[in-house]
């Protein structure tokens, strides 16, 4: 007993320094590595680099970090580094297994930074999903919809589905469909929208407002009505023009008709 004691001491007595200074060595190189993290950020910013990149290499420089401070810690208690190293690669392909995921999100992410099919800010639609790219993270991209929800998307499913950069080339078309009665005049409708969409700051002149029949509809004229806009003003030109366009109308007396039956009362 006195035996097993003895060794139990010893061993506390040339372990417990060992271990003290490991967790100090953990605990002050998380720190550091934090403080990395924001040293570089503020790096990359001011040296003008792509805000897409940013929040890719600054969680790959993390990562690294951590793996390497982990090494050196268990090294500190006496594992020995090729050996810990040796064991980490009979383990790899076992993680490396069980991470497939991960590993084809983190392939995903290298190939959306490579081919660039949309950069940080853009309003994007993928997998169902329609929001402003907040961050591409080396597994996940980060949206933030209309209704400030964020929505997480694995890397690997974007790279590998259809995407729709809707605000990729900085203008945007907004199509809007007007009814007006078989008994107004067309070209009087066609005039009014026209100088309507003129008069709206937020649309654009170049490429011109198209205004067009779509459709000989059950109870309307459909006119299609085609105004560009730049990204940012196309929730204001889709509400606001609509509502424009209805008062115009009304005031050149155009109607605007609604579905409705005429029962005809015969009497014999």
């Amino acid at each position: 007993m006195e035996e097993y004691i003895s060794q139990i001491l010893n061993l506390t007595i040339e372990y417990a320094p060992k271990l003290a200074l490991a967790i100090i060595t953990l605990i002050l190189g998380l720190w550091a590595i934090k403080l990395v993290e924001k040293i570089l950020e503020k790096t990359l910013i001011a040296s003008k680099t792509d805000k897409t990149l940013i929040p890719f290499l600054k969680s790959l420089t993390s990562w690294i970090l951590k793996i390497l401070l982990f090494i050196s810690v268990a090294s500190m208690v006496g594992i020995a580094t090729t050996s810990f190293v040796a064991v980490l690669g009979a383990a790899g392909l076992a993680v490396g297994l069980a991470l497939q995921g991960s590993l084809s999100n983190f392939a995903g992410g290298v190939l959306l930074l490579i081919f660039r099919p949309y950069k940080i800010g853009d309003l994007i639609e993928t997998q169902g999903h329609v929001g402003k790219v907040k961050e591409i993270q080396i597994f996940n991209t980060i949206l933030t919809t209309y209704q400030n929800k964020t929505i997480i998307i694995p890397n690997s499913v974007i790279s590998s589905n259809s995407i729709t950069n809707i605000s990729g080339n900085g203008t945007l078309r907004v199509d809007m469909e007007i009814g007006i009665s078989y008994e107004s005049d067309i070209d009087k409708a066609k005039e009014v929208i026209l100088n309507t969409v003129a008069k709206n700051e937020n649309v654009l002149k170049d490429p011109q407002c198209i205004v067009g029949v779509n459709a000989l509809a059950d109870s309307s004229v459909n006119l299609l009505v085609l105004p560009w806009c730049n990204t940012e003003n196309y929730w204001d030109v889709y509400f606001g023009l609509r509502e424009e366009i209805k008062k115009a109308l009304d005031a050149n007396k155009i109607t605007i008709p609604f579905p409705q039956r005429d029962v005809h009362i015969i009497n014999s």
